[in-house]
C-alpha cells in the first residue's frame, strides 16, 4: 500500500527546494536573511520564517537583542545582540561550524530551550544548512547553532534547519578548515556579528 497523500506537501517541498538554491551574489531574492561577518569574510543565509517559525524567531531575537538571555558573566538575564564578538566554538571537518555560545565552551544554553520543527522538505542534503544545534534530546535546542560544510544525511530530523546560505558558502568551508585540536580551533575563529537583514524586493547582496 502507498504511503497517504497529505493536502499541501507537494506544494511545500517545492517552495523549500526553490528557497534553497543558491542566489548569485548580485542579488537576493525577497525574504529575511542573516549576514555572517568574521574576520575570514561574511556569508548569507535566507531564513525560513514560514517554515520553521520557532526556531527563526528565537534566532532573530537574540541576534536583534529583542530576546533576553542568560548571560553567564553577570548571572543574570539581559536583552542585547548575543552573537556579536563570539566564537564558532566547534568545528567538525567537512560537516559544519558550530556558534552561539557566549562562554565558547558549548555548554551555555542561554535559560531556555525551544521546540524542534522538522519538516519533510528540510534535510541535509547540502552544504550551507543553517540549523539549531541541541544535546540530543528532543526539543533542547536553545542559542546555538551550526551552518553545515557539506551534505550530512545521517543528521535528518535530528536538528532544526532554519534558513540555507545563499552568499559566501566559500567562507563557511575556509572557516571549517581552519586547525583544530579534536573539534576546538587552535586559534579563536571570530564571528564578528550577525546582521538581520529584510529583502522587500531585488537588492544587491552585501
Amino acid at each position: 500500500m502507498g504511503k497517504p497523500f497529505i493536502p499541501g506537501l507537494a506544494a511545500l517541498l517545492f517552495a523549500l527546494a526553490g528557497l534553497a538554491q543558491a542566489q548569485p551574489d548580485a542579488e537576493l531574492k525577497p525574504g529575511l536573511y542573516a549576514v555572517f561577518d568574521t574576520p575570514q569574510g561574511s556569508f548569507t543565509a535566507v531564513l525560513y520564517e514560514k517554515y520553521t517559525p520557532l526556531a527563526v524567531n528565537n534566532f532573530v531575537g537574540l541576534a536583534t537583542g529583542v530576546k533576553p538571555w542568560w548571560d553567564p558573566k553577570v548571572k543574570g538575564w539581559v536583552k542585547r545582540a548575543m552573537f556579536n564578538g563570539i566564537t564558532f566554538h566547534r568545528i567538525v571537518r567537512e560537516e559544519m561550524i558550530q556558534s552561539g555560545d557566549p562562554t565558547g565552551l558549548g555548554t551555555h544554553n542561554c535559560g531556555f530551550t525551544i521546540r524542534d520543527e522538522f519538516l519533510p522538505g528540510l534535510m541535509f542534503d547540502r552544504p550551507g544548512r543553517l540549523a539549531v544545534a541541541n544535546t540530543g534530546k528532543p526539543d533542547s535546542g536553545a542559542c546555538q547553532f551550526f551552518i553545515t560544510d557539506q551534505a550530512v544525511p545521517s543528521w535528518n530530523n535530528k536538528y532544526t534547519i532554519f534558513g540555507q546560505v545563499v552568499s559566501g558558502q566559500a567562507v563557511v568551508s575556509k572557516l571549517n578548515r581552519v586547525r583544530t585540536v579534536g573539534e576546538k580551533p587552535v586559534e579563536p575563529v571570530l564571528l564578528n556579528r550577525v546582521t538581520i537583514r529584510r529583502v522587500v524586493k531585488a537588492a544587491s547582496a552585501r
